[in-house]
């Protein structure tokens, strides 16, 4: 007994639960008990008590036995929220055209950078390519230029380093290095 007054599970179901959480698909009991070094025996009967504990606490997922193994599953009644969850996670997944990459690199290589500095390296119109990544928050309008016409300047931003798994933008490799891999590096010196 936990001192919140919640019963602890057995270290044989919080193992069970453990492994039942990362999988990808339905676990055979006899699958459990060969990883696990444990009987089947006890397999069934940590897994009724994993069962049993995850009702009585009002979790969000349960314990089904589905064809032939077990299965961590949301709880049915929060089948709109994942939806939900799914649906906007979708949105979120960052899906870029060869023109976005390349726009993109180009504004991190120069940054800060104009629309205009922007099309002058690529020869064609920009506009809808940098409203595309201003939409999944891959860069930022970052002030203006002091210059005739003010424009907008733009910059990359902390969910550019994410989507990319980069602790700073010091992290990109050089133009130089790109060289080397043998990528063309165009004009975004």
């Amino acid at each position: 007994m936990a001192k919140s007054g919640l019963t602890l599970l057995s270290a044989t179901a919080s193992r069970i639960e453990a492994i039942l959480f990362v999988a990808s698909t339905q676990v055979a009991e006899r699958e459990l008990s060969l990883t696990l070094a444990v009987p089947l025996r006890e397999v069934s009967l940590a897994l009724l008590e994993l069962q049993g504990h995850l009702a009585k606490h009002a979790h969000g997922i349960e314990l089904q036995n589905v064809a032939g193994g077990w299965q961590l599953v949301t709880q049915p009644h929060y089948a709109e929220i994942i939806s939900l969850f799914r649906d906007v996670s979708e949105r979120q997944r960052v899906k870029l055209s060869k023109a976005s990459v390349e726009t993109l690199a180009i504004i991190a290589y120069n940054q800060p950078v104009t629309r205009s500095e922007v099309e002058e390296i690529r020869s064609v119109r920009s506009e809808s390519v940098i409203d595309t990544l201003l939409t999944h928050g891959l860069i930022r309008i970052a002030g203006r230029k002091k210059s005739a016409g003010s424009p907008l300047l733009y910059r990359t931003t902390d969910r550019f380093l994410e989507v990319f798994g980069l602790g700073s933008i010091s992290e990109l490799p050089s133009l130089e290095e790109i060289n080397v891999a043998g990528v063309p590096s165009g004009d975004m010196k």
